[in-house]
């Protein structure tokens, strides 16, 4: 009992596992939380798949044409007379007014000729400015739609001042190698202060070529009249087309006037030359930059949302 009495208020052996606190014992047997885990994981994913991108170094390609003006100047010279109204040509199988064919013929002219700058001078009884000469050809394209007879229009056929209109408008363009005016009409000079033979001549003089086309049959009638509307003066465009060593056409039909086009067309033709600009637009910047967000944003999940570990 004395050795036992003496060892009663001794400290006895340490403990073989100190813990400093109890609470790392409580999470035992509990799942622990990997949220932070698998949003690290998911954004050292996004940033190796960022980084990849950024090294292929990823550009978007941009290429357009630079147009230059061929060096041909047209003047469309399109009479708008209410005898234009006659339907006497075949459309798709339907039957459909002068004006409209010839507008037709026209864009398709138009759109075979990218380079040419064109205008357009509507004429009745006098001529109107309907589009500057213009490389911008789907402008000139809606305006040919708008182009059709109607009641406040000066009525009559002014030939000679339509031709006089459209060279003083082709002679101010002083740097082209070729002016030419494409004259459309189913009629015969009766309004007007010059003569049609007399501007041909000064067309000629300042190397203008106009080339006459006379659209329509002889035979056609406006549904209001009981004769026909207009006599046809083809000896008189004749004359035109050859004072400015152009050519003359006649255009009864569909194909023929599509034809007389075409002729047109190949005749005038020059050699078109286009400049294409490629540039590149360089996009892995964009790249470089998130995967550095996914990589910052993965060190800072790490660093604030931490598994749990003994203390």
């Amino acid at each position: 009992m004395i050795p036992l009495s003496l060892l009663k208020k001794r400290k006895g052996s340490g403990s073989s596992i100190i813990f400093s606190s109890l609470s790392t014992l409580s999470t035992l047997g509990s799942r622990p939380n990997n949220l932070a885990g698998r949003a690290s994981f998911a954004l050292l994913s996004l940033f190796i798949i960022f980084a990849a991108i950024s090294l292929a170094r990823p550009q978007k390609k941009n290429s357009y044409e630079e147009r230059k003006a061929s060096g041909i100047d047209i003047i469309i010279a399109m009479d708008i007379s209410y005898s234009m109204e006659i339907a006497d040509f075949n459309l798709d199988g339907r039957r459909v007014q002068r004006d409209l064919m010839a507008r037709e013929v026209v864009k398709e002219f138009i759109k075979h000729r990218p380079n040419d700058r064109i205008g357009l001078i509507p004429f009745a009884g006098q001529p109107y400015q309907e589009s500057p000469i213009t490389l911008e050809h789907q402008w000139l394209l809606e305006k040919i739609d708008d182009v059709r007879p109607n009641d406040e229009l000066t009525q009559g056929t002014a030939i000679g001042s339509a031709v006089s209109a459209s060279a003083i408008r082709l002679d101010k363009r002083k740097d082209t190698k070729s002016r030419i005016i494409v004259l459309i009409t189913d009629g015969s000079n009766n309004s007007g202060n010059i003569s049609p033979l007399q501007a041909a001549e000064a067309a000629n003089q300042l190397g203008i070529k106009v080339y006459t086309v006379a659209i329509g049959t002889t035979g056609g009638r406006l549904h209001r009249q009981a004769a026909p509307a207009q006599e046809f003066d083809t000896e008189t465009l004749e004359k035109i087309a050859k004072i400015t060593n152009a050519q003359y056409f006649r255009a009864k039909t569909t194909e023929q006037l599509v034809e007389a086009f075409t002729v047109i067309d190949e005749l005038e033709k020059t050699e078109r030359t286009k400049q294409v600009i490629t540039t590149y637009a360089d996009y892995h910047h964009y790249f470089t930059f998130a995967a550095a967000l996914s990589l910052l944003s993965s060190l800072l999940v790490l660093t604030l949302y931490q598994p749990p570990a003994p203390e």
